[in-house]
C-alpha cells in the first residue's frame, strides 16, 4: 500500500435498496495509467464520486496518497485533477475565461501549458461556451483537468465526443503524463481505448470487481468477429479444429466466426484458400465478458 496512490478496501455504496458498488478493492499504483472498464452503468462513475468524497461510502474506506478519502479531501483535490463523466460548463463564459477562473482558484497556473494543451487538442478558447459542441465542450473539460500538471489525474469517460485525430494527440498527452510519473485513472466502456493506453485494468460489471488484470493479459483473450469472403466457398470443415475459432457459419462465400486469442491459427487457415476480403466486428464490451467468464475469469457474480 505503500506505493498505492489510490487504495480502497470493501468499498460499497448503495443508493437505497440500489446497488452502486459492492466490495471494491482496488490498488493503483504510482505512476501507472489503470484503465476503469465497464458497461455504462457498471459502477464506474460511483466509485469515482466515491474516491473524490462527492458520495459517501455505504461501508468500506478509501485512501488517495495514503490520506483518507473523506478527513482529507481539500488536500486530495489540490493534488488531482478531474474530468466528470457528465461534464456541467458555465455556458456564458468563453473557454478561455473559464480555464481563467479555474486557475485562479487553483492559486495560478502555467498559462503557456494551459495554451499548449488548447493548440494540441484543437480547442477554440475565445469561443462562447454555449456555442461550442459536445467534443469541443469536452477538450476545455480535459485542459481544466491537466494545467496543473495533477499527480493523479481521474479522467471519467475522456474520450466521449471526441473526433479520432483529437482523441490520438489525447492518448499522446496521457503517454506524457506516464513518463513525467503522474499517476491516471480512466474510466471507459471502450475495450480498444483501454488497451491503447493503460498498463493494468480493473473490469467492474453490475457493481462488483471481476478481476485485476495486465493490459497484455487482456490482450490474450482478445475477442474478434470475423467476415472472410473467398473467391469460392471453401468446405467448412476445413477449418474444424482452429485454435480459437467458434461460432463457425459458411454464407455462400462469406465465412462468418467468433476468434479468441491469436489469429495466427486462423490466418495460416485462411492461406490455404483466395481470399478476397477480411472485415473485423468490434465486439461488445458484453460479448467480450461473456468470453472472458467462458475462459476461466473469475466472475465476481
Amino acid at each position: 500500500m505503500s506505493s498505492a496512490v489510490i487504495f480502497t478496501e470493501g468499498l460499497t455504496k448503495y443508493y437505497g435498496k440500489s446497488r452502486g458498488v459492492v466490495d471494491l478493492d482496488i490498488e493503483v499504483r504510482k505512476g501507472e495509467v489503470f484503465g476503469f472498464l465497464g458497461p455504462n452503468g457498471a459502477g464506474k462513475t460511483t466509485t469515482i464520486r466515491l474516491l473524490l468524497d462527492f458520495i459517501r461510502p455505504t461501508s468500506g474506506r478509501a485512501s488517495l496518497f495514503g490520506m483518507d478519502s473523506r478527513r482529507d479531501c481539500v488536500e486530495i483535490h489540490r493534488r488531482c485533477g478531474y474530468l466528470p463523466g457528465e461534464l456541467a460548463l458555465y455556458e456564458k463564459m468563453t473557454g478561455g475565461d473559464l480555464l481563467h477562473f479555474f486557475a485562479n482558484l487553483r492559486g495560478g497556473v502555467q498559462w503557456s501549458y494551459v495554451e499548449e494543451l488548447a493548440e494540441r487538442l484543437d480547442s477554440e478558447l475565445a469561443a462562447p461556451i454555449h456555442s461550442l459542441s459536445r467534443g469541443n465542450k469536452q477538450k476545455i473539460g480535459l485542459i481544466q483537468a491537466l494545467m496543473h500538471r495533477p499527480e493523479l489525474l481521474v479522467l471519467d469517460e475522456p474520450t466521449a465526443g471526441l473526433d479520432p485525430l483529437v482523441q490520438q494527440e489525447f492518448y499522446r498527452i496521457i503517454e506524457s503524463c506516464r513518463e513525467e510519473g503522474r499517476t491516471v485513472f480512466v474510466s471507459s466502456h471502450n475495450l480498444p481505448e483501454v488497451e491503447r493506453l493503460c498498463d493494468r485494468v480493473g473490469i467492474i460489471r453490475e457493481g462488483r470487481l471481476v478481476d485485476l488484470v495486465e493490459v497484455a493479459s487482456l490482450k490474450e483473450r482478445a475477442l474478434r468477429r470475423l467476415e472472410v469472403r473467398f473467391a469460392s466457398p471453401p468446405p467448412l470443415g476445413a477449418f474444424a479444429g482452429v485454435s480459437g475459432l467458434r461460432e463457425l457459419r459458411l454464407d455462400d462465400s462469406v465465412l462468418h466466426c467468433t476468434v479468441q486469442g491469436s489469429m495466427d491459427p486462423l490466418v495460416k487457415a485462411l492461406a490455404r484458400f483466395e481470399v478476397v476480403n477480411i472485415i473485423s466486428h468490434e465486439p461488445s464490451l458484453e460479448e467480450v465478458f461473456l468470453a472472458y467468464y467462458e475462459e476461466g475469469g473469475r466472475d465476481a457474480g
